[in-house]
């Protein structure tokens, strides 16, 4: 606390019309109603495209599920096949696709 006597007294602002400090404090308290009201614009924008994100997410996620257990089963089955003794199948298949690309090889040159 500053003593008085030692020439650092409490000097009062010069007083202004209450009119004038009245017309800043409304008008800066119209400039703070406006920010806030474009933050809570914004705020309600990014809710909104967190909430779609999310479900698109939610989406993937489930299509990627689905995917990997249509897969794992496509691959049980091959693996099965495979494993199996008819082997000559999958050996006619082979020679079956050879034989077809060779034939659409011979009729796209000479045609």
């Amino acid at each position: 606390m500053r003593r008085s006597h030692a020439g650092n007294g409490y000097e009062p602002l010069p007083q202004q019309d209450n009119n004038e400090i009245e017309h800043e404090n409304e008008r800066m308290a119209q400039e703070l109603s406006e920010k806030i009201g474009v933050l809570k614009s914004l705020s309600i924008d990014i809710g909104n495209e967190v909430q779609f994100q999310h479900k698109m997410l939610r989406d993937v996620d489930d299509d990627m599920d689905r995917t990997s257990g249509f897969l794992g089963k496509t691959m049980s089955r091959v693996v099965r096949l495979s494993r199996g003794s008819h082997n000559y199948i999958i050996l006619y298949l082979f020679v079956f696709a050879i034989v077809v690309f060779f034939i659409l090889y011979l009729v796209l040159k000479f045609r």
